[in-house]
């Protein structure tokens, strides 16, 4: 089994994580970072080590990880990419395998920045000023759109945003199915923890295995983490009888 668990790195999604990975005891959990991410982020000077680590990235992307880092304290995460660490934490507590399973964060950026065209650059630098300027309510509109519509949108982006689509979602996709692959023959039951946009991607590559999806519609949901919870505590149930 693997479970695709699908998030915000935003949001603080702790409690619904923590909940999710101890239920499930998974035999390895594996999260959309990096080594040099992961170790930036659990450094007593994060914040300091995580700038340098992007220092020479293009302007934008900085900009857009200042937006972040403010809208997570907003929405009361401790700070970007919090889920991914509580993943990490409570996969380490039941005795699974971590796996760091994403491309260099910051080759990747660069990559896309250099290989767009003017056009896209433009097109890509007015979206994010303007999801600046609307803040939590485009946000959770954004959210919602993507859970009723994920198709229409990806491809919507896809017509806008082709080097960005294809840099952020597509080949990494492929690198961290390479990557969860790895760890399929001595692991037969995983979770996977991605941003939400990967979800249907990543479990394309596993059809002939049995797989599970959670999306952050769900985590952000009461009631529908309500449903989640009663899906796995009856599983548990029915293992037991």
């Amino acid at each position: 089994m693997i479970t695709f668990i699908g998030t915000g790195h935003i949001f603080d999604l702790s409690e619904p994580m923590m909940f999710i990975i101890k239920q499930i005891w998974p035999d390895a959990v594996l999260v959309e970072l990096d080594e040099s991410r992961y170790t930036a982020m659990t450094s007593a000077d994060s914040g300091e080590r995580s700038r340098r680590g992007y220092a020479d990235v293009p302007w934008i992307y900085r900009s857009t990880a200042k937006y972040q880092d403010r809208m997570s304290k907003e929405y009361g995460s401790s700070n970007v990419g919090s889920e991914m660490l509580t993943a990490v934490n409570t996969g380490k507590l039941v005795g699974a395998k971590i796996g760091f399973i994403d491309s260099d964060a910051g080759n990747v950026m660069r990559e896309v920045w250099n290989e767009m065209s003017r056009r896209e650059r433009l097109r890509y630098s007015i979206s994010t000023l303007r999801d600046r300027i609307s803040g939590k309510k485009e946000i959770e509109k954004t959210v919602d759109d993507f859970s009723r519509n994920e198709e229409e949108m990806i491809a919507d982006m896809r017509k806008k945003y082709p080097t960005l689509v294809a840099k952020l979602i597509d080949e990494r996709n492929e690198h961290m199915a390479g990557q969860i692959r790895k760890y399929i023959s001595e692991c037969k039951n995983m979770v996977v923890v991605v941003g939400d946009a990967h979800v249907e991607g990543l479990s394309s590559y596993f059809k002939e295995f049995e797989v599970r999806k959670i999306r952050l519609a769900d985590l952000l949901d009461r009631d529908k983490m309500d449903a989640v919870r009663s899906a796995l505590w009856n599983r548990d149930e029915k293992d037991e009888s």
